[in-house]
């Protein structure tokens, strides 16, 4: 019969940061960000939203996004999570920003993608709908980096992109009012 583990936080030899480490054999338990992968789909001139059934934030308008399943490139992923989300099956574009949020350990990846037919609430999403984007409910968006994501790729060009966070911004807020208006 195997030992039962014994994780003891502690600063393992080598390193500068305090982890898990069993003390029966010596295995370290590594805690890292979690990776979204997502996209900002445009279905002609509008851009398709899907409002959130899951908890955080639900009712709030987001992208179809999520968290990247071992063994997938982040391509894949975004592809995958439009089709869980919005039923909706995509052709995924250029990497349009890399988002970090260490607040709740994330990196977001963000892709511009095309709608290539029709599209449904999945069940992580109570509907879905394609917005121009002057129609756009900033104010009911879920989280900050579906506004900076919207606005980025409104500003896209190949030479700037990716996108990162605004200056001096970690996602710990939502961006100020006058800043929502800056996608209309």
């Amino acid at each position: 019969m195997d030992k039962p583990q014994d994780f003891r936080k502690q600063i393992p030899d080598g390193d500068n940061v305090q982890r898990d480490v069993c003390q029966t054999c010596g295995f370290i338990q590594y805690q890292n960000p979690k990776i979204v992968v997502g996209s900002v789909v445009r279905a002609g001139d509008g851009i398709l939203l899907c409002r959130r059934a899951i908890p955080p934030r639900v009712g709030f308008w987001t992208l179809p996004a999520g968290y990247l399943e071992l063994g997938e490139t982040p391509e894949a992923g975004a592809a995958r999570e439009a089709a869980e989300e919005a039923n909706a099956e995509i052709e995924i574009g250029e990497l349009l920003a890399i988002y970090s949020i260490p607040r709740i350990s994330q990196v977001q990846l963000i892709f511009r993608a095309r709608l290539m037919g029709g599209y449904s609430a999945g069940p992580e999403s109570q509907e879905v709908a394609v917005f121009d984007r002057a129609d756009i409910p900033w104010p009911d968006l879920a989280f900050p980096s579906v506004h900076w994501a919207l606005n980025h790729d409104r500003d896209f060009s190949a030479e700037a992109a990716p996108f990162r966070n605004p200056d001096g911004q970690t996602g710990d807020r939502m961006p100020d009012a006058p800043g929502m208006q800056q996608g209309l």
